[in-house]
């Protein structure tokens, strides 16, 4: 099997936490494409049985598709930015890809403020 040079860099996040790292990711190392989809979440520290179906908490999961060369980089800068080496704040991983196409915005798009 022969893989892209392409490399999926995800993380699962708490609320809040990505678009601040998008951000980051767009000024520092000008990536322009990323996503942030939301979904529900536990922490396996608290067993389900004691916390119900209601408790569980939203999550932001980031992807971000980068060339081989910068995987390790941008990796590292998530990891940093996000703090995902203190307890509860997430969970970070790669892969390589088979197959991806490149999408960009044009230039003349404005951006976001909040």
């Amino acid at each position: 099997m022969k893989f892209s040079n392409k490399k999926l860099i995800m993380s699962i996040l708490p609320k809040g936490t990505g678009r601040e790292v998008l951000q980051g990711l767009r000024k520092d190392h000008q990536i322009k494409t990323g996503n942030i989809n939301m979904a529900r979440g536990a922490g396996m520290y608290n067993p389900l049985d004691k916390r119900g179906v209601g408790e569980q908490t939203e999550k932001e999961m980031l992807t971000v598709v980068v060339s081989a060369e910068q995987a390790d980089d941008v990796f590292a800068y998530i990891y940093d930015a996000a703090k995902i080496d203190e307890p509860h704040h997430g969970i970070i991983f790669q892969s390589d890809l088979m197959r991806s196409s490149e999408y960009t915005l044009p230039d003349d798009i404005a951006e976001e403020t909040e």
